[in-house]
């Protein structure tokens, strides 16, 4: 009887193990991006709540606009070339493959509320800029200042440096070298792009994927963008598949980091895709990002993965000032989120 035992001990222990290098979690798990605990704390009262992975996502995401998380997500960031804050968001149903998306939204907080209402309320997927802000007052939510005293201290401070860093390049007058109004240059030149371009956690998308007690699957991202952008920019996160992705027959991920880079690959897709395949999620996540530095060997980003048995990984790109992404879970293995770290590769 000794022997049954111990064996059925390892069997459950295998099973919580998941595929070969999976994390050992149960059912249901919550993850999310950067060491956002109260997002993930929020997210995880919600399914004790009775809600569903979709409110989960939405609230989430929404503590994190909230509390400004690290001044890269919700009103009062990030502000672009004219002063002002924009925010972008998602959030997707694995088991319908719904989405709802908002980018450039203008003068309301609640992004990913609003992008849940694009679900619930119309036949479409993506709504942007001031029309975006027009369905959201319709919806119900404030119309509102985004703009805070750290947000018009951040802009003025970038004036004052004569607009570096910015996004520009092939334009007159020198873009490195002071502000716009620019204009093109008739001749057009390509130049490697360096890290010191781009500054590391310019932006830090919050994304989340929560996987319920059945296998069921939601993911979604809030973010207000990449500090100082041209008007108009729209980065990875609003978009499926490279912000994140929800399928409740294999998993969910999301990504953060350089939007405009990453959202090229749509990394959350491919991640998804390869543990459909059966491959372990931190596996499906350093597939991604290997596929990126191929091409982009200098990109700042991550990749979060989840699978339907609740086995997850993370994945990140080294570079200098980012050798290790930190991003937490919760499940009930744990009375309370844990923060965890990998190694970027």
């Amino acid at each position: 009887m000794a022997v049954a035992g111990c064996a059925s001990l390892l069997l459950i222990a295998l099973q919580l193990a998941g595929p070969c290098g999976a994390a050992a979690t149960a059912l249901p798990v919550v993850i999310n991006t950067w060491a956002f605990r109260k997002a993930t704390e929020t997210a995880w009262r919600t399914l004790q709540l009775g809600g569903s992975e979709l409110d989960a996502v939405e609230k989430g995401c929404g503590q994190c606009e909230i509390d400004q998380c690290d001044g890269s997500v919700g009103y009062g960031g990030s502000p672009d070339e004219s002063g002002e804050t924009t925010l972008d968001a998602m959030i997707m149903d694995g088991n319908t493959m719904e989405v709802g998306a908002v980018a450039d939204l203008r003068h309301v907080k609640n992004a990913i509320g609003v992008a849940r209402k694009v679900i619930e309320h119309t036949k479409h997927t993506l709504l942007v800029g001031e029309s975006a802000s027009l369905f959201a007052v319709r919806m119900g939510f404030p119309y509102e200042d985004l703009t805070t005293q750290r947000s018009l201290s951040m802009y003025s401070r970038w004036l004052n440096q004569s607009c570096q860093p910015n996004y520009w390049k092939n334009v007159v007058p020198d873009s490195s070298k002071s502000c716009g109004p620019y204009k093109r240059l008739e001749k057009v030149s390509f130049e490697e792009e360096t890290i010191s371009q781009r500054n590391v956690h310019n932006h830090d998308t919050i994304g989340m994927v929560v996987i319920g007690k059945s296998g069921t699957v939601a993911s979604g991202t809030s973010t207000n963008g990449g500090v100082h952008k041209i008007p108009g920019r729209v980065g990875d996160s609003p978009i499926a598949g490279a912000g994140s992705y929800a399928d409740s027959t294999a998993g969910g991920a999301a990504a953060t980091g350089d939007g405009d880079t990453m959202m090229r690959f749509l990394p959350s897709y491919q991640a998804v895709e390869y543990m459909r395949m059966g491959t372990d999620p931190t596996v499906a996540c350093q597939k991604v990002i290997s596929r990126i530095q191929k091409h982009v060997p200098k990109f700042f980003g991550a990749v979060i993965c989840a699978n339907t048995t609740g086995s997850y990984g993370a994945a990140c790109n080294k570079i200098p000032g980012f050798t290790q992404f930190h991003f937490m879970v919760f499940s009930p293995l744990q009375s309370q989120p844990v923060e965890q770290v990998v190694d970027c590769i």
